[in-house]
């Protein structure tokens, strides 16, 4: 049974890229072992309330589960996890059911000013081994562009993700002729009946992200969706992320995991629900730049395969300490 006797929280800003901050949560029981957790993301009300509450939650506290403490924190639930899964010698996948030894990677490119550009970055991603690449499309830098890259490369597995940018359908329902295997976050998600106009009407997969199992009701009556993009670290806990997977393969949906920012924690932790036997699209951890992670060996892909760490307990990845406490601008200790 943990018994958290220190708990350090750092705030890092991440030195290379766009400078992606994060919050990492540090946990050491009484036995010296450790667990460690990541939220991604500017997060100033988190750092309050973690500074506030999480010494009491927490120090000198027995609890038998991570889901036995409600911290309605990601970073804190995901140490929480990886404290509890190294005290029992297993790795984090096996914990919450995981059945994959190993996942099919994407590749996400952002927009560019040139076509041919963009097409140069795809070769280059085909001939490192991606067979599934994800464009990062919106408004007005859309069918060109998917145009070119389909052209190039007939038989590429491909995907786009909108980033909930459009606020009609007419260019979507254009880039179906594409072949494309899933349109990403085509609206804001509040916006059920437009995803579902959307999937009436292409043959693509419609793929939503939420960040709460409930809000997957309204999609699931409505049939607005067949993909549901799961990104664990916006859940509060891997557990509700794990209830909103079992809900949508019972709905008969595919799922693809995404967390390809941060410092290398967050992504440890969707290889671990990737695994999970519903998530049957490629997932995505692949986001540089890989310099910035502070855990070994790093979160990435190789040959568009990535490897799920089953023969090391927890999240399966060390984290350089050193390299913590020199890119942390805030520290707690209690």
């Amino acid at each position: 049974m943990p018994r958290v006797r220190e708990l350090e929280v750092f705030r890092v800003v991440l030195p290379h890229g766009r400078r992606t901050e994060s919050l990492l949560v540090k946990l050491t029981d009484q036995g010296g072992m450790t667990g460690w957790g990541e939220t991604v993301g500017p997060a100033p009300k988190a750092w309050s309330r973690l500074e506030e509450s999480l010494a009491a939650l927490l120090i000198g506290v027995d609890w038998e589960h991570p889901d036995s403490v409600p911290s309605g924190d990601s970073a804190v639930d995901m140490a929480c996890w990886d404290l509890w899964t190294r005290m029992r010698g297993m790795p984090l996948a096996d914990a919450i059911g995981g059945t994959r030894t190993s996942l099919m990677a994407t590749v996400r490119l952002s927009p560019d000013a040139s076509i041919e550009s963009l097409v140069t970055r795809v070769n280059q991603q085909v001939c490192a081994g991606y067979g599934h690449v994800t464009l990062d499309i919106r408004p007005g830098s859309d069918v060109e562009p998917v145009r070119a890259v389909r052209a190039a490369y007939p038989a590429l597995t491909l995907a786009v993700d909108c980033g909930g940018a459009y606020t009609d359908r007419e260019q979507l329902v254009a880039l179906d002729s594409y072949g494309l295997e899933v349109i990403e976050r085509p609206f804001p998600v509040s916006d059920v009946y437009a995803h579902a106009s959307l999937q009436d009407e292409v043959a693509a997969s419609v793929a939503v992200e939420v960040c709460a199992t409930s809000d997957l009701d309204d999609y699931l009556t409505l049939r607005a969706a067949r993909v549901l993009l799961l990104r664990p670290t916006a859940f509060p806990s891997i557990s509700e992320a794990r209830r909103a997977h079992d809900r949508a393969v019972a709905a008969g949906w595919d799922i693809q995991c995404s967390g390809g920012q941060g410092a290398g924690l967050a992504r440890a932790a969707t290889v671990a629900v990737a695994s999970l036997p519903g998530c049957t699209l490629p997932c995505d951890v692949t986001q540089p730049p890989r310099n910035n992670q502070i855990v070994t060996p790093i979160v990435g892909a190789n040959a568009g395969v990535i490897a799920v760490p089953l023969t090391q307990p927890g999240l399966g990845h060390s984290v350089d300490e050193t390299r913590v406490r020199r890119l942390a601008k805030d520290v707690f200790t209690s």
